[in-house]
């Protein structure tokens, strides 16, 4: 209230006069172009938010297609790997198969071998049997026939045949 008594009436009207002119010639002149700065302003504003909405939905749309990539690269990867172990498992079968082949047929020539060795040894123990009949027939011929002598022609042939 002190300040009121400080100023007159007239210093009061014309402040307020000089404040209306003030008021009005910003209005006319200044009041429109700081509307349209703000309306810009208020226009890029929200066509930032727009492209970033916009920007948010097409990262979330192509974080979707990954996901949807992944998931079928992953199924594609789970399929190859048991593509994979499918044929390593027939590999496999087929290893074994051929190798009990391979171990039949060696121990075929095993048996054909020990067969061949066997009559090869038969002849041999053969042709070794005649030999001794033909000697100790012969020993038997040349010498009287008597149960003693008969005895140590048998006698003489056993020891040979236990030589040999």
């Amino acid at each position: 209230m002190e300040l009121l008594k400080l100023l007159s009436a007239n210093e009061i009207t014309a402040q307020a006069v000089s404040f209306l002119v003030l008021l009005l010639l910003m209005r006319i002149f200044v009041w429109k172009k700081l509307l349209g700065l703000l309306d810009r302003r208020k226009e890029t504003i929200a066509s930032e938010f727009k492209r970033i909405e916009d920007t948010k939905l097409a990262a979330a749309k192509l974080q979707e297609e990954l996901e949807t990539r992944l998931k079928s690269i992953d199924e594609l990867s789970k399929s190859r790997i048991d593509d994979a172990l499918r044929e390593g498992e027939k590999l496999a079968v087929e290893i074994k198969k051929q190798a009990h082949q391979e171990a039949q047929k060696i121990i075929e020539d095993a048996r054909n071998y020990t067969k061949y060795e066997l009559s090869k040894v038969k002849e041999s123990l053969k042709d070794e049997i005649i030999d001794l009949v033909i000697k100790a027939t012969e020993d038997v011929i040349e010498e009287k026939i008597t149960e003693d002598g008969d005895r140590k022609i048998v006698e003489s042939f056993l020891n040979r045949i236990e030589k040999t």
